[in-house]
């Protein structure tokens, strides 16, 4: 295979990077800690967290986990908001030679049983604020130890008892629970430092984190990270974000780079792009717990320097419309980065005449650490593309029958690079499915790549619209409605039609309240030839989102 994409890398960025230097995630997160430990290493609620202190923490966390007796390569859970806890315990869980599994706070009593009994993990660290949910499924689960986290444990003394006091009393945000036997975080991590640690005999081809899909398709599986695609990942994205940010910084005389963590740490854009990537160059990162809240999260960003802005497309959307957003300074701002679901170019149009910074379009899935491929991080303008394969990545566009396509035809985007997941936790015969022969994991996603080796995404293949035997991309018709100024947010989806089997329905939340269905049909009408125009258009006030804010197609559809 050519590599055709290699052609248009930025000046220093290498074809290949050297996964081997390290052989585990926490060997990275350990020679940071020691290598910056002046430095501030998490900023959440007005309060900091040096690398000094994420090194005591973890490493006495991790000595009171193994306290437990769980085997090595045991899994322990995490169920945590954006909190000063939560890398603490990633680098404690790793530390002590364990598997990371993440968990959304906001699951279900149904969702949190199934994740737990699905990888097996024994214990968990929770914040209280769900703890209610867990009581409701313990006695199905193989877990044995919890960890329970309040939002204060790490603000210190005055502070700490005031947020708790909030949060439990007068906001009324922590239900009653019970859960016999559990331990407090912060109980744990003072008994953990008269405990000595073992040196945990972990390998690159041992597991570091179960990363749980979302289950757009099907039940939510576990992909598999080894040690070695994390490593390689993180290596991979500092060097790609060389060009815009000093990510070769040296820790006594470099400028340090501040990250906004406004995506929840369970989902793997902000794992590998802010935790990761953000300890291994010694960068801060601001954490956000409730970035829903925009007020809050705006008010957050009025006292902190951001250069590094991972967000996705809903969020860039919120923020770009907030009045108080348009009047922060922006002036150190060094690169915006969108993942986790298609941005919009009137999105992107908008932030960039906002900030002054474009959005560097991304693509990954938890089966691939997560970035596979990335547009050039010194963009100056928006591509509507997912950019180029990272170092040590292909990408191959191939049919049904896996073979290769010409330049120019859609097909599936196959991704083969050190990135790339294990597979699914004991699903074998999922994993078959998405694996092939050679390398490359099937992404179920549908691309075009060109000359260049650039990709563009068209569509997941289960989210077409098949209209009288033509092929309708949802994503088309959903950037073309947010072209429209009355137009806030878009989501397209395929209903039965008896004359073309599907026809296209469009969901609208309205930016002007004065657009109506006539108005916005003449709009597509210009845009759109005749089978992708909607049939129907139904305004609503808000659309179905996951927790990370992508928009739910799915949620949308008839149920029966």
């Amino acid at each position: 295979m050519e590599k055709l994409w290699l052609k248009q890398y930025p000046a220093g960025v290498p074809a290949e990077i050297d996964a081997g230097q390290y052989e585990t995630v926490s060997q990275v997160l350990e020679e940071s800690m020691k290598k910056y430990a002046s430095r501030t290493a998490f900023i959440c609620m007005g309060k900091t967290l040096s690398y000094a202190q994420l090194d005591a923490y973890s490493l006495n966390l991790a000595a009171w986990l193994q306290s437990r007796g769980i085997a090595p390569g045991g899994r322990v859970a995490i169920m945590l908001p954006n909190i000063m806890q939560y890398p603490v315990c990633i680098a404690a869980i790793l530390r002590a030679g364990y598997v990371v599994v993440n968990i959304n706070p906001l699951y279900t009593p149904r969702e949190l049983e199934h994740q737990l009994k699905d990888s097996g993990a024994e214990a968990i660290i929770i914040i209280e604020n769900f703890a209610t949910t867990l009581q409701k499924v313990i006695a199905n689960t193989p877990v044995k130890h919890v960890v329970v986290a309040a939002m204060g444990d790490l603000l210190g003394g005055l502070k700490g008892t005031l947020v708790n006091l909030v949060v439990r009393r007068v906001k009324k945000m922590v239900p009653e629970w019970s859960l016999p036997g559990s331990v407090r975080f912060n109980d744990a991590v003072a008994q953990g430092g008269s405990l000595t640690l073992k040196p945990a005999t972990r390998t690159r081809d041992d597991v570091a984190f179960l990363q749980y899909t979302g289950g757009t398709t099907g039940v939510s599986k576990g992909a598999t990270l080894l040690n070695r695609n994390v490593v390689a990942n993180m290596l991979q994205v500092e060097e790609w974000l060389q060009p815009a940010i000093d990510t070769r910084s040296d820790a006594q005389t470099s400028t340090q780079i501040n990250f906004v963590c406004a995506l929840p740490l369970y989902h793997i854009f902000a794992l590998t792009v802010c935790n990761m990537i953000g300890v291994r160059i010694g960068a801060c990162n601001l954490l956000i717990p409730n970035p829903r809240d925009i007020p809050g999260f705006v008010k957050e960003l009025s006292t902190f320097k951001f250069n590094v802005f991972p967000c996705l497309n809903t969020l860039f959307n919120a923020l770009a419309n907030n009045p108080e957003f348009a009047k922060l300074d922006f002036s150190s701002l060094k690169i915006s980065l969108g993942g986790g679901m298609a941005t919009q170019r009137a999105v992107a149009d908008k932030w960039s005449a906002l900030t002054g910074s474009a959005i560097v379009e991304g693509y990954g899935l938890s089966e691939t650490s997560p970035v596979a491929t990335c547009n050039v991080a010194n963009l100056n303008g928006f591509t509507g593309t997912i950019g180029l394969p990272v170092p040590s990545t292909e990408i191959a566009i191939r049919d049904e029958e896996g073979k290769d396509l010409p330049l120019g035809e859609s097909g599936e985007i196959c991704i083969r690079g050190p990135q790339v997941m294990a597979g699914y936790w004991n699903r074998p015969e999922e994993t078959a499915n998405v694996m092939t022969a050679d390398g490359f994991f099937k992404s179920g996603d549908v691309g075009v790549m060109d000359e260049q080796g650039v990709t563009r995404i068209v569509d997941r293949k289960k989210d077409m619209v098949l209209v009288s035997g033509f092929n309708v991309f949802p994503s088309e018709v959903e950037e073309v409605a947010m072209m429209h100024p009355g137009v806030l947010e878009a989501a397209v989806i395929g209903v039965p039609d008896e004359h073309s089997g599907e026809v296209v329905k469009l969901f609208i939340v309205k930016k002007d309240p004065e657009l109506t269905e006539s108005a916005l049909q003449d709009f597509l009408k210009e845009q759109l030839t005749g089978y992708k125009r909607p049939k129907y258009i139904e305004f609503r006030a808000d659309l179905p989102k996951s927790p990370v804010g992508k928009i739910l197609r799915r949620e949308l559809r008839p149920t029966s």
